[in-house]
Protein backbone atom coordinates (compact mmCIF):
# COMPACT_ATOMS: atom_id res chain seq x y z
CA UNK A 1 0.00 0.00 0.00
CA UNK A 2 1.25 3.51 -0.96
CA UNK A 3 0.11 6.83 0.45
CA UNK A 4 0.12 10.06 -1.61
CA UNK A 5 -0.97 13.65 -1.02
CA UNK A 6 -3.32 15.12 -3.65
CA UNK A 7 -3.75 18.82 -4.46
CA UNK A 8 -5.91 20.53 -7.05
CA UNK A 9 -3.78 21.71 -9.94
CA UNK A 10 -2.30 25.13 -9.18
CA UNK A 11 -2.90 25.03 -5.42
CA UNK A 12 -0.92 23.99 -2.36
CA UNK A 13 -3.66 23.91 0.28
CA UNK A 14 -6.57 21.68 1.26
CA UNK A 15 -4.71 18.59 0.16
CA UNK A 16 -5.95 15.07 0.77
CA UNK A 17 -3.92 12.02 1.77
CA UNK A 18 -5.19 8.88 0.02
CA UNK A 19 -4.09 5.28 -0.44
CA UNK A 20 -3.15 4.07 -3.91
CA UNK A 21 -4.93 0.88 -4.97
CA UNK A 22 -5.55 -0.73 -8.33
CA UNK A 23 -5.21 1.26 -11.55
CA UNK A 24 -4.77 4.93 -12.43
CA UNK A 25 -8.51 5.16 -13.12
CA UNK A 26 -9.18 4.07 -9.55
CA UNK A 27 -6.89 6.87 -8.28
CA UNK A 28 -8.68 9.43 -10.43
CA UNK A 29 -12.01 8.25 -9.08
CA UNK A 30 -10.79 8.65 -5.49
CA UNK A 31 -9.35 12.10 -6.33
CA UNK A 32 -12.68 13.22 -7.81
CA UNK A 33 -14.46 12.16 -4.65
CA UNK A 34 -11.96 13.70 -2.24
CA UNK A 35 -11.29 16.99 -4.06
CA UNK A 36 -14.77 17.55 -5.49
CA UNK A 37 -13.64 17.85 -9.12
CA UNK A 38 -13.83 15.72 -12.26
CA UNK A 39 -10.26 14.49 -12.22
CA UNK A 40 -8.86 13.46 -15.58
CA UNK A 41 -5.08 13.74 -15.23
CA UNK A 42 -2.39 13.60 -12.55
CA UNK A 43 0.97 15.42 -12.44
CA UNK A 44 3.96 15.09 -10.17
CA UNK A 45 5.65 18.03 -8.46
CA UNK A 46 7.82 18.73 -11.51
CA UNK A 47 4.87 18.88 -13.87
CA UNK A 48 5.33 15.44 -15.38
CA UNK A 49 2.13 13.74 -16.52
CA UNK A 50 1.62 10.37 -14.82
CA UNK A 51 0.04 7.75 -17.10
CA UNK A 52 0.95 4.61 -15.14
CA UNK A 53 0.08 4.00 -11.49
CA UNK A 54 3.30 2.03 -10.97
CA UNK A 55 5.27 5.28 -11.38
CA UNK A 56 3.77 6.61 -8.15
CA UNK A 57 5.95 6.21 -5.07
CA UNK A 58 5.06 6.26 -1.42
CA UNK A 59 4.59 9.78 0.04
CA UNK A 60 4.55 11.46 -3.40
CA UNK A 61 2.83 14.86 -3.79
CA UNK A 62 0.54 14.86 -6.84
CA UNK A 63 -1.54 17.53 -8.57
CA UNK A 64 -4.89 16.63 -10.09
CA UNK A 65 -6.50 18.57 -12.93
CA UNK A 66 -9.73 18.43 -14.89
CA UNK A 67 -7.87 18.25 -18.20
CA UNK A 68 -6.00 21.53 -18.16
CA UNK A 69 -2.21 21.66 -18.32
CA UNK A 70 0.01 21.74 -15.25
CA UNK A 71 0.04 25.14 -13.57
CA UNK A 72 2.28 24.49 -10.58
CA UNK A 73 1.84 26.24 -7.28
CA UNK A 74 2.20 29.81 -6.18
CA UNK A 75 5.30 28.96 -4.16
CA UNK A 76 6.86 27.37 -7.24
CA UNK A 77 6.10 30.45 -9.30
CA UNK A 78 7.65 32.71 -6.67
CA UNK A 79 10.79 30.57 -6.57
CA UNK A 80 11.12 30.84 -10.32
CA UNK A 81 11.14 34.65 -10.05
CA UNK A 82 12.93 34.97 -6.71
CA UNK A 83 15.07 31.85 -6.30
CA UNK A 84 16.22 30.92 -2.78
CA UNK A 85 19.97 31.36 -2.52
CA UNK A 86 20.12 28.24 -0.37
CA UNK A 87 18.54 26.19 -3.14
CA UNK A 88 21.52 25.30 -5.28
CA UNK A 89 20.45 23.03 -8.17
CA UNK A 90 23.98 21.71 -8.43
CA UNK A 91 24.00 20.67 -4.77
CA UNK A 92 24.23 16.81 -4.71
CA UNK A 93 22.75 16.77 -1.21
CA UNK A 94 19.41 18.20 -2.41
CA UNK A 95 16.45 15.84 -2.07
CA UNK A 96 18.91 13.07 -1.36
CA UNK A 97 16.58 11.38 1.12
CA UNK A 98 14.20 10.24 -1.59
CA UNK A 99 16.35 9.90 -4.70
CA UNK A 100 19.78 8.40 -4.01
CA UNK A 101 20.44 4.67 -3.97
CA UNK A 102 22.33 2.80 -1.28
CA UNK A 103 24.10 -0.53 -1.18
CA UNK A 104 24.18 -2.38 2.13
CA UNK A 105 26.70 -5.14 2.77
CA UNK A 106 24.91 -7.26 5.39
CA UNK A 107 27.03 -10.18 6.60
CA UNK A 108 28.76 -10.46 3.21
CA UNK A 109 25.59 -10.16 1.09
CA UNK A 110 24.83 -6.93 -0.74
CA UNK A 111 21.35 -5.37 -0.84
CA UNK A 112 20.56 -2.34 -3.02
CA UNK A 113 17.73 -0.03 -1.97
CA UNK A 114 16.78 3.64 -1.76
CA UNK A 115 17.28 5.88 1.21
CA UNK A 116 13.52 6.56 1.38
CA UNK A 117 12.83 2.83 1.81
CA UNK A 118 14.98 2.76 4.93
CA UNK A 119 13.59 6.02 6.31
CA UNK A 120 9.90 6.40 5.41
CA UNK A 121 8.20 3.21 6.63
CA UNK A 122 9.65 3.14 10.15
CA UNK A 123 11.00 6.68 10.81
CA UNK A 124 11.98 5.87 14.42
CA UNK A 125 13.95 2.71 13.61
CA UNK A 126 17.70 2.36 13.82
CA UNK A 127 17.97 2.09 10.02
CA UNK A 128 16.06 5.37 9.60
CA UNK A 129 18.41 7.16 12.01
CA UNK A 130 21.47 5.61 10.33
CA UNK A 131 20.59 6.73 6.81
CA UNK A 132 18.29 9.76 7.17
CA UNK A 133 21.29 12.10 6.79
CA UNK A 134 24.54 11.22 5.14
CA UNK A 135 27.42 10.08 7.35
CA UNK A 136 25.81 11.31 10.57
CA UNK A 137 26.46 7.92 12.15
CA UNK A 138 29.87 7.50 10.53
CA UNK A 139 28.82 4.29 8.78
CA UNK A 140 31.71 2.18 7.58
CA UNK A 141 31.93 1.29 3.88
CA UNK A 142 33.72 -1.47 2.00
CA UNK A 143 35.95 -1.00 -1.05
CA UNK A 144 32.90 -0.88 -3.33
CA UNK A 145 31.21 1.83 -1.26
CA UNK A 146 28.59 -0.47 0.31
CA UNK A 147 27.67 0.25 3.91
CA UNK A 148 28.79 -2.53 6.25
CA UNK A 149 26.24 -4.04 8.65
CA UNK A 150 27.30 -7.01 10.75
CA UNK A 151 24.00 -8.92 10.84
CA UNK A 152 22.57 -12.11 9.29
CA UNK A 153 21.61 -11.55 5.61
CA UNK A 154 18.99 -14.32 5.66
CA UNK A 155 17.09 -12.65 8.47
CA UNK A 156 17.66 -9.12 7.12
CA UNK A 157 16.05 -9.82 3.73
CA UNK A 158 12.45 -10.20 5.09
CA UNK A 159 12.96 -6.94 7.04
CA UNK A 160 14.07 -5.03 3.93
CA UNK A 161 11.12 -6.39 1.95
CA UNK A 162 8.78 -5.30 4.75
CA UNK A 163 10.20 -1.76 4.53
CA UNK A 164 9.64 -1.83 0.76
CA UNK A 165 6.00 -2.94 0.59
CA UNK A 166 4.74 -3.31 4.15
CA UNK A 167 4.07 -7.06 3.95
CA UNK A 168 5.70 -9.75 6.11
CA UNK A 169 6.90 -12.54 3.81
CA UNK A 170 9.28 -15.22 5.11
CA UNK A 171 10.66 -17.78 2.66
CA UNK A 172 10.77 -21.49 3.45
CA UNK A 173 13.66 -22.52 5.65
CA UNK A 174 13.91 -19.14 7.42
CA UNK A 175 13.26 -19.28 11.15
CA UNK A 176 10.81 -16.53 12.21
CA UNK A 177 12.61 -16.32 15.56
CA UNK A 178 15.74 -15.08 13.78
CA UNK A 179 13.75 -12.45 11.86
CA UNK A 180 12.13 -11.36 15.14
CA UNK A 181 15.54 -10.89 16.74
CA UNK A 182 16.68 -8.70 13.82
CA UNK A 183 13.47 -6.66 13.91
CA UNK A 184 14.04 -5.96 17.60
CA UNK A 185 17.68 -5.07 16.97
CA UNK A 186 16.76 -2.50 14.30
CA UNK A 187 13.86 -1.16 16.39
CA UNK A 188 11.10 -1.99 13.89
CA UNK A 189 8.32 -2.39 16.44
CA UNK A 190 5.34 -2.99 14.13
CA UNK A 191 7.15 -5.82 12.36
CA UNK A 192 8.21 -7.31 15.71
CA UNK A 193 4.57 -7.44 16.83
CA UNK A 194 3.53 -9.26 13.64
CA UNK A 195 6.33 -11.77 14.07
CA UNK A 196 5.41 -12.46 17.71
CA UNK A 197 1.82 -13.18 16.66
CA UNK A 198 3.00 -15.46 13.84
CA UNK A 199 5.34 -17.44 16.10
CA UNK A 200 2.74 -17.82 18.83
CA UNK A 201 0.12 -19.17 16.40
CA UNK A 202 2.54 -21.69 14.84
CA UNK A 203 3.72 -23.26 18.10
CA UNK A 204 1.80 -25.73 20.31
CA UNK A 205 0.48 -24.20 23.51
CA UNK A 206 2.84 -24.07 26.47
CA UNK A 207 0.14 -25.21 28.87
CA UNK A 208 -2.01 -28.34 28.82
CA UNK A 209 -4.91 -26.81 26.89
CA UNK A 210 -6.42 -28.93 24.15
CA UNK A 211 -5.20 -28.66 20.57
CA UNK A 212 -7.79 -27.44 18.09
CA UNK A 213 -8.59 -29.05 14.74
CA UNK A 214 -7.04 -26.09 12.89
CA UNK A 215 -3.76 -26.35 14.82
CA UNK A 216 -3.52 -30.09 14.29
CA UNK A 217 -4.24 -29.87 10.55
CA UNK A 218 -1.37 -27.38 10.27
CA UNK A 219 0.96 -30.02 11.75
CA UNK A 220 -0.43 -32.68 9.41
CA UNK A 221 0.18 -30.57 6.32
CA UNK A 222 3.78 -29.98 7.40
CA UNK A 223 4.62 -33.71 7.33
CA UNK A 224 4.42 -36.41 4.68
CA UNK A 225 2.23 -39.48 5.09
CA UNK A 226 5.37 -41.63 5.37
CA UNK A 227 6.74 -39.60 8.27
CA UNK A 228 5.82 -40.53 11.82
CA UNK A 229 4.07 -37.64 13.50
CA UNK A 230 4.76 -37.79 17.23
CA UNK A 231 1.70 -36.77 19.25
CA UNK A 232 2.75 -38.73 22.30
CA UNK A 233 1.15 -37.38 25.45
CA UNK A 234 -0.56 -34.42 23.74
CA UNK A 235 -3.97 -33.17 24.83
CA UNK A 236 -6.80 -33.60 22.28
CA UNK A 237 -9.59 -33.51 24.84
CA UNK A 238 -12.87 -32.99 22.96
CA UNK A 239 -11.07 -32.18 19.70
CA UNK A 240 -12.77 -32.72 16.34
CA UNK A 241 -10.44 -35.00 14.33
CA UNK A 242 -13.18 -36.60 12.26
CA UNK A 243 -12.46 -37.75 8.67
CA UNK A 244 -8.73 -36.97 8.92
CA UNK A 245 -5.89 -39.14 7.64
CA UNK A 246 -4.16 -40.15 10.88
CA UNK A 247 -2.28 -43.21 9.64
CA UNK A 248 0.78 -44.33 11.61
CA UNK A 249 0.60 -41.37 14.04
CA UNK A 250 1.95 -41.98 17.54
CA UNK A 251 -0.84 -41.12 20.00
CA UNK A 252 0.75 -43.09 22.83
CA UNK A 253 -0.54 -41.86 26.22
CA UNK A 254 -2.39 -38.99 24.49
CA UNK A 255 -5.56 -37.52 25.97
CA UNK A 256 -8.35 -38.14 23.44
CA UNK A 257 -11.19 -38.13 25.94
CA UNK A 258 -14.45 -37.17 24.24
CA UNK A 259 -12.68 -36.60 20.92
CA UNK A 260 -14.54 -37.00 17.63
CA UNK A 261 -12.66 -39.51 15.45
CA UNK A 262 -15.62 -40.65 13.37
CA UNK A 263 -14.63 -41.86 9.88
CA UNK A 264 -10.96 -41.12 10.65
CA UNK A 265 -8.22 -43.30 9.16
CA UNK A 266 -6.20 -44.61 12.12
CA UNK A 267 -4.62 -47.50 10.27
CA UNK A 268 -1.36 -48.52 11.96
CA UNK A 269 -1.70 -45.78 14.59
CA UNK A 270 -0.27 -46.26 18.07
CA UNK A 271 -2.89 -45.59 20.76
CA UNK A 272 -1.15 -47.51 23.53
CA UNK A 273 -2.30 -46.36 26.99
CA UNK A 274 -4.19 -43.45 25.41
CA UNK A 275 -7.38 -42.12 27.01
CA UNK A 276 -10.26 -42.64 24.55
CA UNK A 277 -13.03 -42.68 27.14
CA UNK A 278 -16.33 -41.34 25.81
CA UNK A 279 -14.73 -40.76 22.39
CA UNK A 280 -16.57 -41.31 19.11
CA UNK A 281 -14.79 -43.58 16.59
CA UNK A 282 -17.83 -44.64 14.56
CA UNK A 283 -16.89 -46.07 11.13
CA UNK A 284 -13.20 -45.39 11.78
CA UNK A 285 -10.51 -47.40 9.99
CA UNK A 286 -8.53 -49.18 12.73
CA UNK A 287 -6.59 -51.71 10.67
CA UNK A 288 -3.53 -52.91 12.54
CA UNK A 289 -4.05 -50.36 15.32
CA UNK A 290 -2.13 -50.72 18.59
CA UNK A 291 -4.36 -50.10 21.61
CA UNK A 292 -2.60 -52.01 24.38
CA UNK A 293 -3.99 -51.02 27.80
CA UNK A 294 -6.00 -48.22 26.21
CA UNK A 295 -8.83 -46.73 28.25
CA UNK A 296 -11.86 -46.56 25.95
CA UNK A 297 -14.59 -46.87 28.57
CA UNK A 298 -17.93 -45.69 27.25
CA UNK A 299 -16.56 -44.99 23.76
CA UNK A 300 -18.52 -45.58 20.56
CA UNK A 301 -16.85 -47.77 17.91
CA UNK A 302 -19.86 -48.74 15.82
CA UNK A 303 -19.07 -50.09 12.38
CA UNK A 304 -15.29 -49.89 12.78
CA UNK A 305 -12.92 -51.93 10.63
CA UNK A 306 -10.11 -53.70 12.50
CA UNK A 307 -9.44 -56.25 9.75
CA UNK A 308 -6.24 -55.61 7.78
CA UNK A 309 -6.03 -57.37 4.37
CA UNK A 310 -2.24 -57.52 4.83
CA UNK A 311 -2.72 -59.73 7.90
CA UNK A 312 -1.60 -57.23 10.55
CA UNK A 313 -3.91 -57.87 13.49
CA UNK A 314 -5.23 -55.10 15.70
CA UNK A 315 -3.93 -55.40 19.26
CA UNK A 316 -6.26 -54.36 22.10
CA UNK A 317 -4.69 -56.56 24.75
CA UNK A 318 -5.51 -55.41 28.27
CA UNK A 319 -7.69 -52.55 27.03
CA UNK A 320 -10.49 -51.15 29.17
CA UNK A 321 -13.58 -51.39 26.96
CA UNK A 322 -16.29 -51.26 29.59
CA UNK A 323 -19.60 -50.24 28.13
CA UNK A 324 -18.25 -49.65 24.62
CA UNK A 325 -20.58 -49.90 21.64
CA UNK A 326 -18.84 -51.88 18.87
CA UNK A 327 -21.95 -53.07 17.07
CA UNK A 328 -21.35 -54.22 13.50
CA UNK A 329 -17.55 -53.90 13.65
CA UNK A 330 -15.20 -56.10 11.59
CA UNK A 331 -12.76 -57.62 14.12
CA UNK A 332 -11.42 -60.74 12.44
CA UNK A 333 -8.31 -61.96 14.26
CA UNK A 334 -8.36 -59.11 16.77
CA UNK A 335 -6.39 -59.55 19.98
CA UNK A 336 -8.61 -58.82 23.01
CA UNK A 337 -6.67 -60.95 25.45
CA UNK A 338 -7.39 -60.07 29.11
CA UNK A 339 -9.34 -57.01 27.97
CA UNK A 340 -12.38 -55.80 29.91
CA UNK A 341 -15.60 -55.79 27.89
CA UNK A 342 -18.05 -55.73 30.75
CA UNK A 343 -21.49 -54.48 29.63
CA UNK A 344 -20.13 -53.90 26.12
CA UNK A 345 -22.26 -54.16 22.98
CA UNK A 346 -20.69 -56.39 20.34
CA UNK A 347 -23.88 -57.24 18.52
CA UNK A 348 -23.41 -58.56 14.95
CA UNK A 349 -19.61 -58.24 15.16
CA UNK A 350 -17.27 -60.41 13.13
CA UNK A 351 -14.96 -61.98 15.75
CA UNK A 352 -13.74 -64.85 13.63
CA UNK A 353 -10.40 -66.11 14.90
CA UNK A 354 -10.34 -63.45 17.61
CA UNK A 355 -8.29 -63.93 20.77
CA UNK A 356 -10.59 -63.51 23.78
CA UNK A 357 -8.60 -65.60 26.24
CA UNK A 358 -9.05 -64.32 29.78
CA UNK A 359 -11.37 -61.55 28.57
CA UNK A 360 -14.07 -60.26 30.88
CA UNK A 361 -17.29 -60.59 28.85
CA UNK A 362 -19.68 -60.24 31.77
CA UNK A 363 -23.11 -59.03 30.62
CA UNK A 364 -21.64 -58.47 27.15
CA UNK A 365 -24.09 -58.58 24.21
CA UNK A 366 -22.60 -61.00 21.66
CA UNK A 367 -25.85 -61.77 19.87
CA UNK A 368 -25.47 -62.31 16.15
CA UNK A 369 -21.66 -62.49 16.39
CA UNK A 370 -19.45 -64.78 14.35
CA UNK A 371 -17.15 -66.47 16.89
CA UNK A 372 -15.89 -69.25 14.66
CA UNK A 373 -12.35 -70.29 15.70
CA UNK A 374 -12.31 -67.58 18.38
CA UNK A 375 -10.29 -68.35 21.49
CA UNK A 376 -12.51 -67.94 24.58
CA UNK A 377 -10.35 -69.91 26.99
CA UNK A 378 -10.61 -68.56 30.51
CA UNK A 379 -13.02 -65.79 29.55
CA UNK A 380 -15.79 -64.65 31.89
CA UNK A 381 -19.12 -65.11 30.08
CA UNK A 382 -21.36 -64.58 33.08
CA UNK A 383 -24.59 -62.94 31.91
CA UNK A 384 -23.33 -62.70 28.33
CA UNK A 385 -25.86 -62.92 25.49
CA UNK A 386 -25.15 -65.43 22.71
CA UNK A 387 -28.45 -65.36 20.84
CA UNK A 388 -28.71 -65.66 17.05
CA UNK A 389 -25.07 -66.61 16.67
CA UNK A 390 -23.94 -67.25 13.11
CA UNK A 391 -21.93 -70.35 14.05
CA UNK A 392 -22.29 -72.53 17.19
CA UNK A 393 -19.62 -72.32 19.86
CA UNK A 394 -17.21 -75.22 20.15
CA UNK A 395 -16.79 -76.59 23.70
CA UNK A 396 -13.02 -76.33 23.33
CA UNK A 397 -13.32 -72.58 22.89
CA UNK A 398 -14.25 -72.05 26.55
CA UNK A 399 -12.88 -74.66 28.95
CA UNK A 400 -13.23 -72.64 32.15
CA UNK A 401 -16.56 -71.83 33.73
CA UNK A 402 -17.43 -69.06 36.15
CA UNK A 403 -19.59 -69.37 39.22
CA UNK A 404 -22.11 -66.87 40.47
CA UNK A 405 -19.54 -65.64 43.01
CA UNK A 406 -17.11 -64.72 40.29
CA UNK A 407 -14.53 -67.44 41.02
CA UNK A 408 -13.17 -69.90 38.51
CA UNK A 409 -13.62 -73.68 39.04
CA UNK A 410 -11.28 -74.99 41.66
CA UNK A 411 -11.49 -71.84 43.85
CA UNK A 412 -12.57 -72.06 47.43
CA UNK A 413 -15.86 -70.27 46.63
CA UNK A 414 -16.76 -72.51 43.66
CA UNK A 415 -20.13 -74.29 43.61
CA UNK A 416 -20.31 -77.60 45.46
CA UNK A 417 -19.34 -80.57 43.27
CA UNK A 418 -17.87 -78.42 40.50
CA UNK A 419 -15.02 -79.88 38.55
CA UNK A 420 -11.57 -78.36 38.79
CA UNK A 421 -10.20 -76.82 35.60
CA UNK A 422 -7.22 -79.11 36.10
CA UNK A 423 -9.52 -82.06 35.43
CA UNK A 424 -8.26 -83.48 32.10
CA UNK A 425 -11.71 -84.85 31.30
CA UNK A 426 -13.04 -81.27 30.95
CA UNK A 427 -10.00 -79.43 29.73
CA UNK A 428 -9.01 -81.74 26.88
CA UNK A 429 -12.42 -82.58 25.43
CA UNK A 430 -12.65 -81.89 21.69
CA UNK A 431 -16.27 -82.67 20.72
CA UNK A 432 -17.94 -82.27 17.34
CA UNK A 433 -21.03 -80.11 17.20
CA UNK A 434 -24.46 -81.25 16.06
CA UNK A 435 -27.28 -79.22 14.52
CA UNK A 436 -28.30 -77.19 17.59
CA UNK A 437 -26.30 -75.63 20.44
CA UNK A 438 -27.55 -74.08 23.68
CA UNK A 439 -26.08 -72.23 26.63
CA UNK A 440 -27.84 -73.09 29.89
CA UNK A 441 -27.25 -71.10 33.07
CA UNK A 442 -27.61 -72.86 36.44
CA UNK A 443 -26.50 -71.35 39.76
CA UNK A 444 -24.53 -68.65 37.96
CA UNK A 445 -22.73 -71.18 35.72
CA UNK A 446 -23.09 -71.44 31.94
CA UNK A 447 -23.08 -74.91 30.29
CA UNK A 448 -22.79 -75.65 26.59
CA UNK A 449 -25.06 -78.43 25.25
CA UNK A 450 -25.45 -79.93 21.79
CA UNK A 451 -28.82 -81.11 20.50
CA UNK A 452 -29.37 -82.87 17.18
CA UNK A 453 -33.02 -81.80 17.16
CA UNK A 454 -34.78 -78.82 18.74
CA UNK A 455 -36.11 -79.63 22.19
CA UNK A 456 -38.12 -77.81 24.83
CA UNK A 457 -35.98 -75.62 27.09
CA UNK A 458 -37.35 -77.29 30.27
CA UNK A 459 -36.05 -80.66 29.07
CA UNK A 460 -32.67 -79.09 28.37
CA UNK A 461 -32.46 -77.79 31.93
CA UNK A 462 -33.35 -81.21 33.37
CA UNK A 463 -30.77 -82.96 31.23
CA UNK A 464 -28.15 -80.36 32.07
CA UNK A 465 -28.82 -80.72 35.78
CA UNK A 466 -28.39 -84.49 35.57
CA UNK A 467 -25.30 -84.52 33.42
CA UNK A 468 -23.59 -81.47 34.90
CA UNK A 469 -21.25 -83.56 37.04
CA UNK A 470 -20.98 -86.69 34.90
CA UNK A 471 -20.38 -85.81 31.28
CA UNK A 472 -16.99 -85.68 29.63
CA UNK A 473 -18.34 -84.70 26.23
CA UNK A 474 -21.32 -82.68 24.91
CA UNK A 475 -24.76 -84.13 25.47
CA UNK A 476 -26.34 -85.60 22.34
CA UNK A 477 -30.11 -86.06 22.69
Amino acid sequence: MRRVTLFINGTSSNGKVVAVYGSLEDLLSVASSKLGIRASSVYNGNGGLIDDVTLIRDDDVLYVSEGDSFEGTFEAAVKEVFPDPQDDPADPEKDQTHTDWLTLNVGGRCFTTTRSTLVSKEPESMLAHMFREKDVWGNKQDSQGAYLIDRSPDYFEPILNYLRHGQLIINDGINPLGVLEEARFFGIEQLAEQLETLIKSSQPPDDHSSLSRKEFIRYLLATTTKSELRCQGLNFNGADLSRLDLRYINFKMANLRGANLAHANLSGANLERADLSMACLDAANLQGVKMLCTNAEGASLRGCNFEDPAGVKANLEGANLKGVDMEGSQMTGINLRVATLKNAKLKNCNLRGATLAGTDLENCDLSGCDLQEANLRGSNVKGAIFEEMLTPLHMSQSVRRWTGKGERDGGRHAAKGSRSESNPRRCRTQPTWGERSYWVEMSGTRWGLLLEEPIHLKVVRVVAAYYAYHISRPVLL
